[in-house]
């Protein structure tokens, strides 16, 4: 009794080499036109024939074989951070992805969830990219960047508040975020300041600097500075704003707009008034400060383009061995309105 098998069968991966068939051409030329090799000169009709050959047969260039051509990958890593993402910050990324996809790099985001610098190294260098961007989350450590080093990363980038040996550095200092909210409420007169905290173990990696820049701005005046908890969510607001004339405080500096609004919607539905009771300040300068009523004070914060970062990437990449460059990529100001 002959037995049949229904199971399908396993269908071929299609190689260069089929295309090169179907196309009629080398290998070689497929390779040149689906790589974008710009040093082979190849006519306009055999790139559309080898890209036609590639799309009928569903052909895909391997991204490892293509590595170890050209010596290295085209892989951009790119830890994703814990810390809860805003408008700006999104915005930052989604253009600092689409300059480094227009420079021909493959951006990989990495979870990075749980592992310290040194750990993160590790498992960053298991995928042997070509440039790792770490923006602050993973704390590095000129250890961290040797290790990557040597597993064949060609460039390490950090963006955050301190700059690491080995790596290009581009710093942005928090305090100076928290020192311009403070001297502007300063500046009103204020003496009694409270600064959110927030709960959530993420913004830590911010806000304690801010607090520092507070405090730092605070002192020459003799005026107290009180750090307040804060977890972003609306029963926490409402609890914090239920003591809150037992606190003394006569301004606050929120941490940023979400936390500024949300404290403000509190501290209204408790019966104070701002800016008569207790100014607010925040910071990020978002679309809907701009909304309430009063419209919200904040501390505007212009970072670098994703263009610009595409294009240390890309320079540090063709250039491993050069000097780790170090920029401050970070400028503060206050937008004044009517909750202060």
């Amino acid at each position: 009794m002959s037995h049949t098998s229904r199971e399908p069968r396993e269908r071929s991966v299609p190689t260069s080499a089929d295309v090169a068939r179907l196309a009629g051409v080398s290998r070689a030329t497929v390779s040149y036109v689906l790589n974008n090799a710009s040093a082979v000169r190849i006519s306009e009709p055999t790139r559309r024939r080898v890209r036609r050959a590639a799309e009928e047969l569903g052909y895909v260039p391997h991204a490892a074989a293509r590595s170890l051509r050209a010596g290295h990958s085209r892989m951009v890593l790119l830890p994703t951070a814990h810390v809860p993402a805003g408008p700006l910050h999104s915005r930052f990324l989604d253009e600092l992805q689409w300059a480094l996809r227009g420079l021909d790099y493959t951006v990989v985001q990495y979870g990075s969830m749980g592992l310290d610098g040194d750990s993160a190294a590790r498992a960053w260098a298991e995928l042997r990219p070509a440039a790792v961007v770490s923006l602050g989350e993973t704390v590095l450590t000129p250890r961290s960047v040797q290790l990557l080093k040597r597993s064949g990363v060609r460039a390490v980038i950090t963006l955050g508040t301190r700059a690491v040996d080995g790596a290009h550095s581009l710093l942005m200092d928090q305090r100076q975020i928290g020192a311009r909210a403070a001297e502007h409420l300063l500046e009103r007169g204020h003496r009694r300041l409270g600064v959110i905290m927030p709960e959530e173990p993420g913004p830590g990696l911010f806000s304690e600097p801010r607090l520092t820049g507070v405090r730092r701005a605070a002192e020459p005046h003799g005026a107290t500075v009180r750090p307040v908890p804060l977890a972003c969510e609306e029963e926490a607001a409402e609890a914090l704003a239920a003591g809150w004339r037992e606190l003394g405080l006569d301004a606050v500096y929120a941490y940023n707009d979400e936390y500024a609004m949300l404290l403000m919607r509190a501290l209204q539905d408790a019966g104070l008034s701002i800016p008569g009771d207790t100014a607010v300040i925040g910071a990020d300068d978002l679309l809907l400060g701009r909304l309430l009523r009063p419209r919200l004070s904040t501390v505007r914060i212009d970072v670098v383009t994703g263009q610009y970062l595409a294009g240390l990437v890309d320079r540090a990449v063709r250039d491993p061995d050069g000097a780790p460059e170090r920029h401050d990529v970070m400028a503060t100001r206050v937008v004044r309105r009517e909750s202060t």
